[in-house]
C-alpha cells in the first residue's frame, strides 16, 4: 500500500527544507533594502534601531506564544498562520515605505515579526520530529536551508536595488511567492506534530512545573549562553551589516547589500557542511573553532581599514556564526526525556538574542558608530567560545541523573 506523502518522513524532510528557506527569503529581502528604506523614511541610525525593534518585538511575542499554539493546534497549522502574518506584514512594510510613513513600517514589522517568530519555533519542532523519525542529524542542514533562503533573498534584494525597483513592488512580489508556496506544501505535513495529548500527568511538556524547572539546569543555561552569543553575532549581521559597511567604509548601498550576500553565502556553506565537520571533529571543538573564526572576522570588519579587508572578515564571520545555533539546539536535545522543553528553552534564548539584541546596537551605534558598536558582538562570541565545553554530549550516566 503506498504511503501518503504526509506520512512519509522523507517527503516531510524535503518539504521542510523548502519551508525553512521561506522565512530566510523574507528576512533577507527586508535587510537588503534597509539602506534605501532608511533614506526614504529620513530617519537616523537610532531611529532606524527603533523601527527594527518592531520586528524584534513582534518576533518575541511569536516566540513566546508559539509553544502553546503548537500544543493546541499542531505545528502544521501554526506554520500556516505564521505565513499569513509574514505576508500581511510584508505588504504593510512595503506600503509604509511607499508613502514614507514610519509608523506604518513599524506596524508592518511587528506583524511580520510575529509570523517570523512563530514560524521558527514551529519549523524547529517539525524538524526535530523528522530527525527522530529518520534517526539522522538534520537541524544544521535545515538551518542551512534557512541560510540558503537568506542568500536568495539577498540576491533578489540586491538586484531589486540595482534596478531601482520600488520597495513596495519588491515586497509585494515576495509576499505572493511566500503565500503560494506555503499554501501548496503545508498540507503535506502531519496534522498532530507537537500537539499535547493529555494521556498522563507525567507527560513532559504538559506539566508547567517541568517547563519552569528546565531553566534551573546549569547545562541548559550554559548552552543558552553559547547560543545567545552566536545568535547575536548572526542577528547583528542580518540587521546592521549593510548599513555598517555603508557608514563605516563609505561604500554605496548596493555594495553594502553585496557584503551582506557574502555573509549569507558563508553561513549557508557552513551549515550545509556542518554535519560532516561535526561528525569528524566533535561538537565542542567545532564550537570553539567557530567562535575563533567569528571573532577574527568581526575584528577585521571593525578594524580592517579597507572594505576589501572587511569583506574577508565578513566571510570569516559568516563561517564562524553558522553552526552555533543549530548545534546548541542539538545539544539541548541530547536527553530524549524532556528534549522538547529543553530545545524550546534554548531556541527561545537564541531567537531573542537573534532578534531583540541587534536593535540595541542602533542606539549604541548612534554614539560610537556602527562599526565600533560591533565590539559588543565580539565580546559575546568570545564568551560563547570560552564556555563551549558545556555542549559536550552527555553520557547515559548523566542522562539518568537528570530529573524533570
Amino acid at each position: 500500500m503506498p504511503v501518503e506523502p504526509s506520512m512519509n518522513p522523507r517527503v516531510i524532510r524535503n518539504i521542510l527544507f523548502l519551508l525553512f528557506a521561506l522565512p530566510g527569503v523574507a528576512f533577507a529581502s527586508w535587510v537588503s533594502r534597509t539602506p534605501i528604506i532608511r533614506d526614504i523614511l529620513h530617519v537616523s541610525t537610532a531611529e532606524m534601531g527603533i523601527i527594527i525593534f518592531g520586528l524584534a518585538a513582534g518576533s518575541l511575542v511569536g516566540l513566546l506564544s508559539a509553544g502553546n499554539m503548537i500544543s493546541r493546534i499542531g505545528g502544521r497549522a501554526v506554520i500556516l498562520v505564521s505565513a499569513i502574518l509574514i505576508v500581511i506584514g510584508f505588504v504593510i512594510v512595503g506600503l509604509g515605505t511607499a508613502f514614507s510613513l514610519t509608523s506604518i513600517v513599524f506596524a508592518g514589522l511587528v506583524i511580520f515579526g510575529g509570523g517570523y517568530g512563530t514560524a521558527e519555533v514551529a519549523l524547529n519542532v517539525e524538524g526535530s520530529a523528522v530527525e527522530n523519525q529518520l534517526q539522522k542529524t538534520l537541524l544544521p542542514a535545515f538551518h542551512g536551508s534557512f541560510s540558503m533562503g537568506t542568500l536568495v533573498g539577498a540576491i533578489i534584494g540586491s538586484g531589486a536595488a540595482a534596478l531601482h525597483i520600488p520597495v513596495v513592488v519588491h515586497f509585494g512580489a515576495m509576499a505572493i511567492m511566500i503565500a503560494a508556496v506555503t499554501f501548496y506544501f503545508y498540507r503535506f505535513l502531519p496534522h498532530d506534530t507537537g500537539i499535547e495529548k493529555e494521556v498522563s500527568t507525567q507527560k513532559v511538556g504538559s506539566n508547567l512545573k517541568a517547563q519552569l524547572a528546565v531553566w534551573k539546569e546549569r547545562r541548559i543555561l550554559l548552552i543558552g549562553i553559547i547560543v545567545l552569543g552566536m545568535a547575536f553575532a548572526e542577528g547583528s549581521a542580518n540587521d546592521w551589516l549593510p548599513l555598517a559597511m555603508v557608514d563605516g567604509y563609505g561604500v554605496d548601498s548596493l555594495t553594502g547589500s553585496y557584503m551582506y550576500g557574502l555573509f549569507v553565502a558563508a553561513m549557508t556553506i557552513g551549515r550545509f557542511t556542518g554535519g560532516f565537520i561535526l561528525d569528524k571533529y566533535g561538537r565542542v571543538p567545532v564550537l570553539k573553532g567557530s567562535a575563533v573564526l567569528a571573532a577574527i572576522g568581526i575584528i577585521l570588519v571593525i578594524w580592517g581599514q579597507h572594505y576589501l579587508m572587511a569583506g574577508l572578515g565578513v566571510v570569516l564571520w559568516g563561517f564562524g556564526a553558522s553552526l552555533g545555533f543549530p548545534v546548541g539546539l542539538s545539544a539541548a536535545g541530547d536527553d530524549p526525556r524532556g528534549a522538547a522543553i529543553r530545545v524550546g528553552a534554548v531556541a527561545t534564548i537564541g531567537y531573542i538574542a537573534f532578534l531583540v539584541g541587534p536593535p540595541s546596537l542602533g542606539f549604541l551605534g548612534e554614539h560610537v558608530g556602527l562599526l565600533h558598536a560591533l565590539i559588543v558582538v565580539l565580546v559575546g562570541v568570545i564568551v560563547a567560545g570560552l564556555i563551549s565545553g558545556a555542549a559536550q554530549p552527555i553520557g547515559m550516566k548523566e542522562k539518568n541523573q537528570i530529573k524533570i
